[in-house]
Formats: structure tokens, sequence, C-alpha cells
């Protein structure tokens, strides 16, 4: 859908321009937008090559597990039914912080590995069973169609989502390779609305988990 709106929009700018004479304006405009598109391209690799970096030393030091430790409160509240000591844990530990640190780029390949973890999980689940299922908190067995994305999986997409996010480093970056007078001018605002969004996104989730379990 949004390929099709963003070529759409492409193509109603290249009509409109065409028939008001402005062509050579949508073409320098094309060619500069080009040339800026490779240059934030190259900036951004290196603040997340480097947050990476960060986050690959961290995890293979033990810290991301140590830091999983601590958080077991939080992921034990959120997800419920996941093993304490299931590996899905210590990927979606590193998702979390990445994502509280703004890493939204150094993110994604823990939170990919966590899906990953989680859909194994829910393949184990139907083989001990002998059916596709999913069991909730009181441990009853709910049939679900092979497919199906599990509680855990859906309740850590939302979060991933909403994530708060103490330093928007990738919104920085943006808001200084454009010019900006004070790139981290964004980091209250940012703050109180990914406080927000994440605060709603646990409310919506657990209220959806009682739902399925009436």
């Amino acid at each position: 859908m949004l390929n099709i709106l963003w070529g759409a929009m492409m193509l109603i700018g290249i009509t409109y321009g065409a028939m008001t004479g402005r062509m050579g304006e949508i073409t320098d405009a094309a060619l500069s937008s080009a040339k800026e598109a490779v240059v934030l391209c190259i900036t951004m690799a290196g603040i997340v090559a480097m947050w990476m970096g960060v986050m690959e030393i961290a995890r293979s030091s033990g810290m991301i597990e140590k830091m999983t430790e601590k958080m077991q409160p939080l992921l034990r509240f959120l997800f419920p039914n996941l093993p304490r000591d299931h590996p899905a844990m210590e990927y979606i530990s590193a998702n979390i912080i990445a994502n509280f640190l703004g890493l939204g780029w150094g993110a994604t390949p823990f939170g990919l590995k966590a899906m990953e973890k989680l859909a194994e999980l829910e393949e184990e689940r139907r083989q001990e069973n002998g059916q596709e299922a999913d069991i909730n908190s009181r441990g009853k067995l709910r049939i679900l169609p092979r497919g199906t994305a599990s509680n855990e999986m859906c309740t850590f997409l939302i979060l991933n989502i909403s994530s708060l996010q103490l330093i928007p480093v990738n919104i920085i970056a943006y808001r200084s390779q454009y010019g900006s007078t004070n790139p981290a001018g964004i980091v209250g605002p940012g703050i109180v609305a990914t406080l927000l969004s994440t605060v709603v996104a646990i409310v919506f989730c657990k209220f959806k988990d009682r739902k399925r379990r009436e």
C-alpha cells in the first residue's frame, strides 16, 4: 500500500510539473535529492555501524545477559507465558535496550532474532501438544491456525513499535544532517511522546490478553 501511495504521489508531481512547464525544476530536485540521500546514507551507516558494534560487544561480554536478569520482573510482566531461560528473552532485552537508546536500526537485528526464537517456541508447543495451540497464563490450551502470531509475538511487535526512547540517536543525526541549529532539542519531546506510546502499548497488550483469557 505504501509503495502505491508513494508511486502515485511521484506520478502526480511529475504530471503536474509537466503540465505547468516546470520539468527543469523537477529534474533539479530529483538530482539534488539523490545527492542528499547518498550523503545521508553514508552518515547513518557510520552511526549505525558504531552502535551495532557497541551492542555486539555488550552481548558478547555478557552485559546483555546480566541486564536481562535485571529486567526479569519487567519481562515476566510483559511475557508471562515465556519460559524464563528461553533464548528469546536475551534478544528481546537487547531490542528494548537498543530502542531505549534510540538505535532504531540497531534494534532491528535483535528484533528479528527474537521473533525467530518466538516462532520456534510456538512450533515446539505445537509438537508437544500434537496440535496447533497457544497456552495462556491459566494453562489452558487455545487452538490457533498455523501461521497465526502468538500472544508473545504480538506483544513484542507492539512494544517494538512504541519503544520508549531516552536518546533518539537516529533523529538527532537526521536533524544534524539537515542543518538544525539544535539537533538534540528533540530529546525532551521525544521522551514524553515515546513514554506515552509505550504506556498505551502496554495497557493495550494487557487488555487484549485479558480478553483472550475470558
